[in-house]
């Protein structure tokens, strides 16, 4: 404990035993025989205590002096304070417990604190159920609806991770400059086919200038990998990096490098205005792993590889040294328009379903703000980690694509909770499954294809068995005699009981029980396409299912 937390510490016990016998500052002051502001001063830790003073203290609290000195190390905070510890914002602050300390020392400023901070997050809790309630509106006014007599805005949710999607997007994720700073690089130093991670850290000392250090890049635990400094011209690695990672850690710092050497970021934007303050630099970043996998994974000698080993990625992996999750990454690159690959949208999802990484090369749909559909290839891989998970998918337009996934683990320390555990699904137009090595025959794409939709809430699917939610183009609505074998799927007229249709008034055209709140019911009693309601029949199942 260094002074200043010994001085709080020793000031924080003295109030505290006079407080707990009533006795007023100043009066404490006129029998210690110092002045009442010296005294508060004390208490606030703002002065030394004089070892003279201190034992004159300890007989006037009536206290023993070698059970008092013995609890000075072990710090009070202010209890309202000592609860907001585990809070992830008072963590990303850095505030240690001896400052806490220190604070708890001015018991109304504690206090203050205290009561800011929950405002703070009450307000925040507030904000965020206004903007969902926002977002749900806009999101009904995109599908050609109305909200109130308001027409199509801003998107309330558009958030920078949104805006650098959009750009990978309008580039088709293809950036020549790139790949030809990637391309003159490899030949100037002669880079063989595989890499290894000491030729990447011979080539960032000896073009580049910067020292290599295996160190943890922060010596406060946390999950800090590398730290590139330009000052200090040093690159530190994190000394539990496996191989793999490693390479492309430091193949992402030399992008970093070319990058700021060549101007290259100001070169792509083109002086293109972004809505958020962070997306310039989030751009950055994904250039520069783009970067880092041109080097890794040069687009001719690998266009070659894909052509003859038909998309194979665990084969390129293997052929070109990279992971499994690399070589995805690098299929939705191929957008040189002499040398075009197929487009692939590419999806990386935990084990809980949320989204981490996103591309649409294909122009499917990703809902925005997290959620997606349970009947995708990149969620099912969960269920045989070990193996390829394929299959055809059809969306309630008819679009129809053909996707694949496999699950990537990396455990810490032997497990797996400590670890990682990824699912990295990739897929391409229906019609291209020919042209891969993972390909499914299927001479019926309609009814080998598996009905799915981009997520529950704006899902046009009437027969989801795995619904989850109920979709925001339906009025919710439901008939107690009737049960669907899942619970949010909206009850078409046809599907009721029978004692409700003998109650209709006679000549009342059937409608479904749900409508999209537009009045697009049809008068068949169906909702949304007959296209779409042939498409459900196919996943339909056996009612009286757990709701």
């Amino acid at each position: 404990m260094n002074d200043n937390a010994l001085n709080a510490n020793v000031g924080l016990k003295l109030r505290g035993l006079r407080l707990a016998r009533n006795i007023k500052q100043a009066d404490a002051a006129k029998d210690l025989g110092v002045s009442p502001a010296y005294l508060n001063l004390i208490e606030k830790g703002k002065r030394v205590m004089p070892f003279p003073l201190l034992w004159k203290a300890l007989r006037y609290f009536d206290q023993d002096p070698e059970q008092f000195m013995s609890t000075l190390g072990e710090g009070r905070v202010d209890e309202a304070l000592a609860k907001l510890l585990d809070e992830p914002l008072l963590k990303s602050l850095d505030i240690d417990p001896e400052s806490l300390q220190s604070l708890s020392a001015e018991p109304k400023l504690a206090g203050t604190v205290a009561a800011l901070f929950n405002l703070y997050k009450n307000t925040r809790t507030q904000l965020e159920n206004v903007l969902a309630q926002l977002n749900v509106e806009e999101r009904t006014r995109a599908q050609g609806g109305t909200v109130h007599g308001m027409s199509p805005g801003v998107r309330f949710d558009y958030s920078p991770f949104d805006e650098v999607s959009d750009f990978l997007e309008k580039h088709r994720n293809y950036f020549p400059e790139l790949e030809e700073q990637a391309d003159a690089l490899r030949r100037d130093v002669r880079l063989e086919r595989q890499l290894t991670s000491g030729q990447l850290i011979r080539l960032l000392e000896e073009r580049f200038g910067y020292r290599v250090l295996f160190d943890d890049p922060s010596p406060s635990g946390s999950s800090v990998v590398r730290r590139l400094d330009p000052e200090e011209r040093t690159l530190t690695l994190s000394p539990f990096l496996t191989e793999q990672p490693l390479k492309f850690q430091i193949a992402a710092s030399i992008g970093l490098l070319v990058m700021d050497r060549e101007k290259l970021l100001e070169r792509v934007l083109d002086a293109g205005r972004m809505r958020h303050g962070e997306t310039q630099r989030l751009i950055k970043v994904n250039l520069a792993n783009y970067f880092a996998g041109a080097l890794m994974l040069p687009y001719g000698d690998f266009f070659k590889e894909v052509q003859r080993t038909r998309y194979d990625v665990e084969l390129l992996s293997s052929i070109f040294g990279s992971t499994y999750e690399t070589v995805a990454h690098r299929l939705c690159n191929l957008s040189d328009p002499k040398r075009p690959g197929l487009p692939f949208h590419f999806l990386r999802a935990d084990i809980a379903g949320n989204i981490s990484k996103r591309y649409s090369g294909t122009g499917i749909r990703f809902a925005s703000g997290g959620g997606s559909c349970a009947k995708w290839a990149v969620h099912l891989a969960f269920l045989n980690p070990s193996q390829l998970t394929r299959q055809y998918s059809i969306m309630p337009d008819g679009t129809s694509y053909f996707c694949f996934a496999k699950v990537q683990l990396q455990p810490i320390e032997g497990s797996i909770v400590k670890g990682t555990a990824y699912s990295i699904g990739l897929g391409t137009h229906a019609e291209n499954a020919k042209y891969l090595a993972y390909g499914l025959p299927t001479t019926d794409l309609r009814k080998d294809a598996i009905p799915s939709g981009i997520s529950c809430r704006f899902c046009e699917r009437t027969d989801c068995n795995q619904r989850a939610a109920a979709s925001y183009r339906f009025a919710f609505a439901f008939d107690e005699y009737t049960k669907k074998d899942c619970f949010f799927s909206p009850i078409l007229v046809h599907e009721k009981a029978e004692k409700v249709e003998k109650e209709r008034a006679p000549g009342v055209p059937a409608l479904a029980v749900h409508g999209n709140g537009n009045g697009a019911e049809h008068a068949n009693g169906t909702v949304g396409s007959e296209k779409d309601d042939s498409l459900d029949k196919t996943s339909r199942r056996r009612k009286g299912g757990d709701a």
